[in-house]
């Protein structure tokens, strides 16, 4: 088991505006393949995840050689590019209801300052976790974690790997 210097984060991500942005499989198929990439070029472990439709919720530890604002800059810039390309393909009209017209962007996919909180116990870890696999079930999209197919769930109740970047918390 690699080394890092940092903790696990627990990270949400909103859409601005809280629009649902990621109802459809495709759109959620964005933010797991730059997770996939994430792992793939060794950035990040990715312990647990869930996407909503408007928001994403995430435990992700940032290698050795990587620097957390960074990696977290990256991924909302890539993965709101692709949304926004996604959208002026398949829904105009939702990204029309992004635009922001600031000096710097027509658009804005995520809002500004995403929640990220170190974890720093196995308890904190869990309970986050746990948090993750029942925003599905909570938001009445489906009566048990292992049910919604965007989620960690599975991969920690069925060993599921059909999500191949994440890691087991356990090492």
């Amino acid at each position: 088991m690699e080394i890092t210097q940092d903790h696990a984060q627990y990270f949400t991500a909103t859409v601005n505006n809280w629009k649902h942005v990621l109802k459809s499989d495709d759109a959620k198929q964005i933010i797991v393949d730059s997770l996939s990439f994430l792992h793939h070029q060794q950035r990040a472990f990715i312990y647990g995840f869930v996407i909503m439709s408007n928001h994403i919720h995430l435990i992700w530890q940032i290698r050795d050689g990587h620097i957390l604002k960074d990696v977290q800059r990256d991924f909302l810039k890539f993965t709101a590019q692709k949304i926004k390309f996604f959208l002026q393909e398949t829904n105009p009209k939702l990204l029309a209801e992004l635009e922001v017209n600031l000096s710097d962007r027509k658009y804005q996919v995520w809002q500004r300052s995403p929640l990220n909180v170190p974890v720093y116990s196995p308890e904190v870890f869990q309970q986050k976790l746990d948090y993750i696999h029942n925003n599905p079930v909570k938001a009445e999209l489906c009566n048990e974690p292992t049910k919604y197919h965007y989620s960690s769930a599975r991969f920690y109740f069925d060993g599921d790997l059909y999500f191949d970047f994440l890691s087991h918390h356990d090492g």
